[in-house]
């Protein structure tokens, strides 16, 4: 049961299936090696989980760097009303399709609930272009999110 959930956080951060195989991997050969520093205060599930991000990050630090965005000047935030089912898994692999600096982003603060002051200094980008990125992931997802009823209603 761990395993499956530690393994769904893995693909919320992947590309891909045998991405997301790798960083679960990755995430237990780390929690099998620093298991000795975990303290017994809080969850060991948390404390996993945590580790399970932090090696999503470094793995898609290592293979390139994440190209950051300017800052864009919006003045809404970009909000999914969502009146209807969204299967599972188109949600996920439009998740996946973003690319990885909005992908992170959405995951670590919509997903994850990390601050945008803690996903900078996670990602080494300032608060702006973490919000920035983040209204970018929404409206992305909310383009496919309209493109997929409508392709729906025709069906």
């Amino acid at each position: 049961m761990f395993s499956g959930k530690l393994f769904g956080l893995c693909l919320k951060y992947a590309k891909n299936y045998p991405d997301a195989e790798d960083v679960l991997q990755d995430s237990f050969v780390t929690i099998f090696e620093k298991i000795h520093q975990y303290k017994y205060q809080g969850s060991f599930e948390g404390w996993a989980k945590r580790i399970a991000i932090n090696t999503a990050l470094k793995r898609y630090r290592s293979q390139s760097k994440l190209q950051i965005v300017k800052e864009i000047e919006t003045s809404e935030e970009v909000t999914l009303e969502v009146d209807e089912v969204i299967e599972t898994d188109f949600l996920l692999n439009s998740i996946q399709e973003l690319p990885d600096k909005y992908r992170l982003v959405f995951n670590l603060y919509a997903m994850d609930h990390f601050s945008h002051k803690e996903i900078s200094e996670m990602l080494n980008i300032s608060v702006g272009t973490s919000k920035s990125n983040l209204s970018r992931a929404r409206l992305i997802l909310k383009e496919k999110i309209i493109a997929h009823r409508k392709q729906q209603e025709k069906a």
